[in-house]
């Protein structure tokens, strides 16, 4: 969601880790060429275990999918830079993979520009990390892993989005120890059978690399990933929030979007049973801290609207029934838990600031990358110290939620046991596969739809999924629909009644809801969304 004063924009997510297929099919590629591994020697010391990571001169090192080349310029250092150019079918993906050792730490980064640009590894073992930026500027991604106590080789990653312009790429690091990528028989020579044991035994865990490859089927790209099957059935559902079975969700604006409507809090619609109040703020020297409080341009604008009026509002919409919670990030929301540190500041903060406004909850919308496992025990410890009635939402983008893969999935699933609903922004992403392996464009009934349907393929209970759009086409740069076709996705994913080409494989009654950005632009749009896709929701069985 955005913060930005000057631009009617929405919560501005975009993407997140290439499918999961395409890793598969890519690390076969490199393991069958003999150029899978990289940087060895088990004790070698920490450093920079990327070949040409600055792309000096040629793409060594790399296999790149699409168009690809060494440029001279722009650079951000030495004498070359990747640049990679996407296509309708492909985000123009660079890999190379790397040995390492296992249970160890390590830190990628890279300078990168362009729209829409990622960077992350694949196989750590543990949380696969990801970042992503969208800068015409040179900017470092950077993020930080721990290996798993069988991981000997993880695969590093750049890439681009469908249909974007070109990106660039330098100085990719991947720093901390190397792992070794043959094995030596210059050992003990004493005992020759152990020594010819030794290798079938490191060997071992290059073939684990294989296990990628059963997503081989290329052509059925994410479904694979995701088709596992729900545990739905054998699932004892979360704590009770005392929310309805069905739920409208809406974003409130703690700050003045240029262009469209200032609400106080007592003017959001009443359709929404859900109001996440946006945003909390981070806290300046603390990793993971935050804070909040009411706006000074909003309180101006809306005439002297005072903390105290903020907090009678709060009292009041729960008094009718809602629960009022706070969102944490947006588009330019700088909030990380990527540390033990971290999580604990954000623990103490969220729920200092939960009982000092009495907030019913907590709203996830991290856009610029997350640590599913930091931040899942952070909010586990928080809903603990807040404990029943405790409301948990989160709002990826697209592409947090398009594999199992993907951090935000990872976080989603993580935090299963306290999660009350996903709203993932099916706008500002293009085209995608849906979980039957076909591209659906934005801003259609199937590219909804067919998205939920990876999600809850994917573990999640379809209680806990829901939809999230724009509430007017100046709410987001692209994806938005009317509300009648939200009404008809849900039927469609409820009863199998009124969908479009794609048909759902279930029906799923007990799909949560909706949810829009946001209150303010509905406003602006008189109110469509809450009118229509409000009592729709509310009628569901």
């Amino acid at each position: 969601m955005a913060r930005t004063l000057n631009r009617p924009a929405s919560h501005k997510r975009r993407r997140g880790p290439v499918p999961v297929l395409a890793a598969g099919a890519t690390a076969l590629a490199l393991a069958g060429t003999g150029l899978a591994l990289f940087a060895g020697g088990a004790n070698a010391a920490a450093g920079n275990l990327v070949a040409n990571g600055g792309f000096d001169g040629s793409l060594g090192g790399w296999t790149c999918t699409g168009s690809a080349s060494a440029v001279t310029t722009p650079v951000h250092s030495g004498s070359g830079a990747l640049q990679a150019t996407p296509g309708a079918a492909d985000t123009a993906e660079c890999t190379q993979t790397i040995s390492v050792l296992p249970n160890t730490s390590y830190t990628l980064s890279a300078w990168v520009q362009g729209p829409y640009v990622y960077l992350g590894a694949r196989g750590t073992g543990g949380t696969d990390p990801s970042s992503w930026s969208n800068q015409n500027s040179w900017n470092q991604l950077s993020s930080t892993f721990t290996t798993g106590a069988s991981a000997r080789s993880v695969t590093v990653y750049l890439h681009g989005w469908y249909g974007q312009s070109a990106y660039l790429a330098d100085d990719v690091v991947l720093s901390g120890p190397g792992g070794t990528s043959t094995p030596s028989p210059t050992a003990t020579p004493t005992p020759t059978p152990t020594a010819t044991a030794t290798p079938t035994a490191t060997t071992t865990p290059t073939a684990t690399a294989t296990p990628t490859a059963t997503a081989t089927p290329t052509a059925t790209a994410t479904p694979t990933q995701t088709a596992t099957p729900t545990p739905t059935a054998t699932s004892t559902g979360n704590p009770t929030t005392g929310l309805p079975k069905h739920v409208v969700t809406g974003y409130w604006h703690n700050f003045d979007n240029k262009g469209n409507n200032l609400q106080k809090l007592s003017d959001v619609q009443s359709a929404y049973d859900i109001i996440a109040v946006s945003f909390a703020d981070s806290v300046a020297n603390r990793p993971g801290a935050i804070t909040f409080k009411l706006d000074a341009e909003l309180s101006a604008g809306l005439g002297g609207y005072t903390d105290a009026q903020f907090r009678a509002d709060v009292k009041a919409k729960q008094a009718a029934g809602k629960k009022v919670i706070l969102s944490i990030g947006g588009q330019n929301g700088a909030i990380s838990v990527n540390d033990a540190a971290a999580a604990q500041a954000f623990t103490d903060t969220a729920y200092a600031v939960i009982k000092d406004y009495g907030f019913d909850g907590i709203d996830i919308d991290l856009e610029n990358g997350v640590n599913a496992t930091q931040m899942g025990n952070a909010l586990h410890s928080l809903q603990s110290k807040v404990g029943p009635g405790f409301v948990l939402t989160m709002a990826p983008e697209t592409i947090g939620m398009y594999s199992t893969a993907g951090a935000y999935f990872q976080l989603a699933l993580n935090t299963k046991d306290i999660l009350t609903v996903v709203n993932t922004q099916f706008y500002n992403s293009g085209g995608m596969n849906g979980c039957d392996g076909k591209v659906y464009t934005q801003g259609t009934i199937d590219f909804i739809t067919s998205q939920v349907c990876t999600q809850i393929q994917g573990g999640l209970r379809p209680d806990q999924v829901g939809i999230g759009v724009p509430a007017s086409s100046k709410a987001a740069g692209g994806g938005y629909v009317a509300p009648s076709v939200v009404n008809n996705a849900l039927d469609c994913l409820a009863t199998g009644k009124n969908c479009g080409s794609f048909v759902p494989p279930a029906k799923w009654p007990t799909i949560r809801g909706a949810m829009t950005w946001s209150t303010n632009w509905d406003s602006v749009n008189g109110n469509s969304f809450s009118n229509t896709v409000g009592p729709f929701v509310h009628q569901m069985p």
